[in-house]
């Protein structure tokens, strides 16, 4: 069983994410396009969803799942009862409902280990002061042909240069990213 406040803190921790309320309900979404909203009560969701596998989501189980107004119908979505689902299924369905709106590139974000989403929002954001305590001090940082070490040279290359795509392999220590490689 999930709530509210769990979806939105798997929504809110994904790049790009952000909520906002229309028309008195809350929504997440990356850019424009919304990939989480929530009925008034707060007891059901809507989320982005393949509209191929929609029916099969449903017909596996329809005291969780239902179809969305027949006007977004035409829609990739489909709608919950967030009190029949539990934690790790609303974490992937949120996950994968994100997927569907952000490049190719961001996609395995999520999987990578805390606090590397972050740092990633962070520096996409242009927000390195932020992003600075979540590196660490000896940061070993290899993008394409650029290799640099410490956190400062990093931040300062970063400062003058395009926003880096996210890492295909990392290491954290401590908390801190220490080894960013892409």
């Amino acid at each position: 069983m999930t709530d509210a406040d769990a979806v939105r803190r798997v929504a809110s921790a994904l790049p790009r994410a952000y909520e906002v309320q229309v028309r008195g309900r809350w929504k997440f979404r990356v850019g424009q396009i919304v990939f989480v909203a929530f009925s008034k009560d707060e007891e059901q969701f809507g989320f982005g969803f393949p509209k191929l596998e929609r029916d099969a989501l449903i017909a596996s189980a329809p005291d969780a799942f239902f179809l969305p107004p027949t006007g977004d119908l035409r829609y990739q979505w489909v709608c919950g009862n967030l009190a029949a689902i539990d934690d790790d299924e609303m974490t992937e369905l949120v996950t994968d409902a994100w997927r569907m709106c952000v490049p190719a590139m961001l996609h395995d974000l999520p999987e990578l280990p805390p606090p590397v989403a972050e740092v990633w929002s962070l520096l996409d954001e242009d927000a390195y002061a932020d992003a600075a305590p979540l590196l660490h001090p000896y940061l070993h940082w290899h993008d394409r042909d650029v290799a640099l070490r410490g956190r400062n040279n990093v931040l300062t290359h970063l400062r003058h240069h395009p926003r880096p795509r996210p890492p295909r392999e990392v290491e954290v220590r401590d908390g801190q990213v220490y080894r960013w490689i892409r």
